[in-house]
């Protein structure tokens, strides 16, 4: 991110090629929202730090509505990260997240295990 405009440049010839670009973790770290209006991107990740603590602290509520505001006012697709409990996914839902991901849904699976839930829960997700 030293050299923005090189930045963007490359991250324009991946999306030529059909990539879709994330920020990851949004809202920790290095985010900054000055990045929001000058990369190419097509989805935030709400960090799960916030997800975690939805059902009780008012201002990860806060939070979480505000990023999910502002990306879909910037056309962007919104993913919760770390989703564990139902009211965090009913809340998030509310809000107009559009994913979610998280224990709720499933721990890590191998493979096949991945196949066999995925036949299972189809009708479900579908």
């Amino acid at each position: 991110m030293s050299n923005l405009d090189a930045t963007v440049q490359k991250l324009l010839q991946l999306k030529r090629l059909g990539v879709k670009l994330a920020i990851d973790d949004f809202g920790t770290g290095y985010s900054s929202l000055s990045y929001l209006g000058q990369l190419p991107i097509d989805e935030l990740k709400i960090d799960q730090s916030f997800v975690r603590q939805i059902n009780c602290d008012r201002n990860a509520m806060l939070i979480s509505s505000s990023i999910i505001s502002m990306a879909r006012s910037l056309e962007l697709r919104i993913v919760a990260e770390g989703i564990e409990t139902q009211g965090q996914l009913d809340f998030l839902k509310n809000a107009g997240c559009h994913v979610g991901q998280g224990f709720f849904y499933s721990k890590p699976l191998t493979s096949a295990a991945m196949a066999h839930w995925f036949h299972h829960f189809q009708g479900v997700l579908c």
